[in-house]
């Protein structure tokens, strides 16, 4: 129990690093979280400290989820034994916990008051650890709903209602053989859920058509009629 209680806290520290906050301070003289929409994640960062900081915000961010599941589920694994590992789900397990556990950090990161970003990046990491052609699949519903449409958010949340949809479709028309199916689909629901919880200001703003966009990336427009 206790290198499984390591990992867990290892991988929501990892994930509570305010990667935006600590660039914004440390390049620029101000706390992001004064800018802009007061969001620590990579859109607000590619408005308030530009195109490149943006990048390196949102990289960062998508480690942080990537590490976790990865790595530290493997650290613990290894140190378990294949016997306790199987008897208690496997390894597939431990990298849902561990990368849970880091998207939680990034929502609720304990160095900025339990007030961190909305948790698209750090999800992605995790996700690219365990299903990569999903969340290829995921990422193609972003750009599309992101360049109709110049909302980020409204792209965050379609590819994230994506993903237990196109997992579901794997899994029971196409016979894929995840390794554990049932648990995958039940934890992307409630990701998703998780997700639409943090972006519910977004989906408020959206209904009301004051959601901010990227103008410049709002590509296909479709016209009133």
């Amino acid at each position: 129990m206790a290198i499984i209680l390591l990992g867990v806290v290892l991988s929501y520290l990892i994930g509570s690093f305010p990667t935006a906050v600590i660039v914004s301070k440390l390049f620029f003289g101000f706390d992001i979280r004064t800018r802009g929409s007061g969001n620590m994640g990579s859109t607000n960062a590619f408005r308030q400290l530009g195109v490149f900081w943006g990048i390196v915000v949102q990289l960062v961010d998508i480690l942080k989820g990537y590490a976790p599941t990865f790595f530290i589920s493997k650290f613990v694994v290894n140190n378990l034994g294949n016997d306790i590992t199987f008897s208690l789900g496997g390894e597939f397990t431990f990298m849902l916990l561990f990368g849970f556990c880091a998207v939680a950090g990034h929502i609720w990161s304990i160095f900025v008051g339990f007030k961190g970003g909305k948790g698209i990046n750090t999800a992605l990491g995790m996700l690219l650890a365990i299903t990569p052609l999903e969340v290829g699949i995921c990422l193609v519903v972003f750009l599309l709903a992101f360049i109709s449409s110049g909302y980020v958010s409204l792209g965050s949340l379609l590819a994230s209602l994506t993903y237990p949809i196109v997992i579901a479709i794997r899994g029971l028309v196409f016979g894929h053989k995840y390794l554990n199916f049932t648990g995958l689909l039940i934890f992307s629901i409630l990701l998703l859920s998780l997700i639409v919880f943090t972006h519910r200001s977004n989906i408020k703003r959206i209904v009301q058509g004051t959601e901010n966009k990227f103008e410049k990336f709002h590509i296909i427009k479709f016209k009133r009629k």
